[in-house]
């Protein structure tokens, strides 16, 4: 697999590169093969965006994140951490003190998106007396028949 300055010096040279290819695409998340998919579910998941959400208030330790985001098994958080910090949206800092320290924290990207995301959380949250006056209304129609 080329790097970078490799298919700078192939694009330079007039070669089209792997590089360009994807560079050219419109990322379409209703594509299916689209990348953006992988990252639009990795963000949505519930445990993507209570973890992003948590991470948003700062760095963490994986337990106080685990506690932070009550309900998440530790092997579900830290297959959404190893997906977050992948896609570029979560640092992953392991310090090397006896026992071993790691710290999880947004990076810009990680920041940016979490921004949103604690927009849209707050925006549901402050319409939940609707949600559930729906919800109510829905299940007494569907018992009703």
């Amino acid at each position: 697999m080329e790097n970078l300055a490799q298919a700078a010096e192939r694009t330079e040279s007039g070669e089209s590169t792997a590089f360009d290819d994807v560079r050219d695409l419109a990322f379409d998340v209703f594509a299916r093969s689209c990348p953006s998919r992988g990252t639009l579910e990795h963000v949505t998941g519930r445990w993507g965006a209570l973890t992003l959400g948590a991470l948003h208030d700062g760095s963490f330790r994986f337990n106080e994140l685990r506690r932070r985001v009550d309900g998440v098994s530790e092997k579900m958080l830290s297959q959404t951490l190893h997906a977050l910090e992948r896609d570029g949206l979560v640092h992953r800092e392991a310090q090397p003190t006896n026992p071993p320290r790691v710290d999880y924290r947004l990076t810009p990207l990680g920041e940016e998106i979490a921004e949103r995301l604690l927009g849209l959380i707050r925006f549901v949250e402050g319409r939940m007396d609707d949600v559930l006056a729906a919800r109510e209304s829905y299940d007494e129609a569907r018992g009703a028949r």
